[in-house]
């Protein structure tokens, strides 16, 4: 979410160009993570049906057309600049 990150605005009022900016800093930073930190990012883009699958099967994952996501005006642009990690052990998304 962009309110979490300095320079950002609220999901609301990203653009397509500032969710791929922020997922490339994302992906960036956590594939730096070692020790039992350490993981996988797994973007949305490209992701294939049964890697989705898993992970939504983990409740990791939102099902795609999700009421809660669509109220909240997060939807847009889905799924460019998204993306989901957890580590090994899957005890740290």
């Amino acid at each position: 979410c962009g309110r979490s990150m300095e320079g950002y605005p609220f999901n609301p009022c990203l653009t397509e160009a500032q969710y791929k900016e922020m997922e490339e800093k994302v992906s960036t930073t956590l594939s730096g993570l070692e020790g039992e930190l350490k993981g996988t990012f797994y973007p949305l883009t490209g992701m294939s049906k049964e890697t989705q699958q898993q992970l939504i099967d983990d409740h990791f994952l939102f099902k795609e057309g999700d009421r809660f996501l669509q109220a909240a005006n997060a939807c847009r642009f889905w799924p460019s600049g998204r993306g989901i990690y957890h580590n090994e052990n899957k005890t740290f998304l």
